[in-house]
């Protein structure tokens, strides 16, 4: 059986897990998150914990429990802690302005790039290289961080571009006569 999916995800303090029959929804100070649940796994709410079984003995069926598993902690992590992903802007003149559900970056192109937020993710820009996004949902947090990014990557001769702040850019050297 899965390792991972051998372990219960504990349900912290002011978290509400509601299991029905084809989803499981959770719900927390951060929001409410729904996700489908598998037909190959079983789950089940006991004292404070959630545990996930495979209902059969397949090896499809153990992958799943630990795939569920793994997706409801970080539903439980989202709604009582959020997750946040930190971009830097590299590059003269690159500027990042948040405006309620809007980013606006100045990052070299000929015009401003603006970018909507979906429902649920908030962005903040302390300074105007910095750029936080935060939600609920790890997922959309991470897809919404990787569709900024792409709009300018860092490029390897200068580093100039958009990257994660924990990003490591390895540089080329140029080209010598």
């Amino acid at each position: 059986m899965s390792r991972v999916g051998k372990m219960p995800v504990a349900i912290p303090q002011g978290v509400d897990v509601n299991v029905s029959g084809e989803s499981i929804s959770v719900k927390g100070s951060l929001g409410t998150l729904v996700r489908p649940v598998n037909k190959l796994v079983a789950v089940k709410s006991e004292g404070g914990k959630l545990t996930f079984t495979p209902t059969n003995e397949s090896s499809e069926a153990d992958a799943m429990s630990g795939t569920v598993r793994a997706l409801v902690a970080n539903m439980v992590s989202g709604v009582s802690k959020g997750f946040e992903k930190k971009l830097n802007l590299v590059g003269v003149g690159f500027r990042a302005q948040a405006q309620g559900q809007k980013l606006n970056l100045q990052i070299g192109f000929s015009h401003p790039v603006v970018k909507d937020m979906p429902a649920g993710i908030k962005v903040e820009c302390p300074t105007q290289t910095e750029i936080i996004i935060k939600g609920a949902d790890a997922q959309v947090v991470g897809q919404v961080a990787a569709e900024v990014r792409a709009f300018r990557p860092p490029e390897p001769y200068k580093g100039k571009g958009i990257r994660y702040a924990d990003e490591k850019v390895s540089l080329k050297e140029t080209k010598k006569k």
